[in-house]
């Protein structure tokens, strides 16, 4: 059976965990160190980390605080912003990540994929896309890069078969009309890429309740859900979303 695993995520900016809507207005979440080991306690199979300027500001990911978070947590940890060779991704690794999230840099070269896998392994490398709807693809949703900054004129679903092609072992899908909204995942676009596709799916963008969740995970086939706000603010805990699934009739680890 497959176990749908929850992700808090956590966007660096400055050394501070921060959280907007569709990408801008951002405000004050906290510390990351503090937020991850909260969730480590709290359950969440695995934590992602987002340095979201790095790449929009063309420096490395905030090595300190990776280092620091590493230390702090005993599960899964992807790490993504500014990675943009294999000794990148090497520094990372022994700073303590156990994944690597690729996004803007895969985009400009997509053989760092390869690359990085190569290096690493294919369950090392996640591909994060940022996507939008847009009437200029012909899947209906156009990539975007340097934290959504950018159009990038790919069509999604082209661009989620050339990544995984390239040796992506994961993606991470975040829909920006939905990002920071609380009205759920863009389960069109989640079902979309899933048929796609048959590496994990991590939806991302849009959870604002614990049906959102249930959503993401029946309707919109995702195998992990990711989310930010509803956990930094402490509208939900990941063992109440853990026992949602659960009563849905979904697996999930340590419910």
């Amino acid at each position: 059976m497959r176990v749908v695993r929850i992700i808090p995520c956590l966007d660096v900016d400055e050394g501070r965990v921060v959280k907007g809507i569709n990408f801008v207005d951002l405000r004050d979440a906290g510390d990351p160190v503090e937020l991850a080991s909260v969730y480590n306690d709290q359950g969440a199979d695995e934590i992602v980390f987002l340095d979201i300027t790095a790449s929009s500001d063309s420096r490395e990911t905030l090595h300190e605080v990776v280092r620091r978070t590493a230390e702090e947590i005993f599960i899964p940890f992807t790490v993504g912003g500014g990675i943009r060779s294999v000794e990148d991704a090497r520094q990372i690794l022994r700073l303590g990540a156990d994944k690597i999230s690729l996004n803007t840099a895969a985009v400009i070269r997509p053989d760092l994929i390869t690359d990085v896998a190569n290096e690493f392994g294919k369950q090392c490398v996640v591909v994060a896309i940022d996507a939008r709807r847009s009437d200029k693809t012909i899947c209906g949703f156009e990539v975007f890069t340097h934290g959504g900054r950018e159009a990038t004129g790919l069509s999604l679903l082209a661009w989620v078969r050339e990544v995984v092609g390239k040796g992506a072992g994961e993606i991470l899908l975040t829909s920006m009309d939905r990002d920071g909204t609380k009205d759920g995942f863009d389960i069109e676009m989640l079902k979309a890429v899933s048929q796609e596709v048959s590496v994990p799916l991590i939806a991302s963008g849009g959870a604002g309740n614990l049906k959102d969740m249930v959503d993401g995970a029946l309707s919109g086939n995702a195998d992990a859900l990711l989310a930010a706000s509803i956990f930094h603010f402490g509208e939900l805990t990941v063992s109440e979303v853990k026992k949602e699934l659960l009563k849905a009739g979904l697996a999930v680890r340590g419910a």
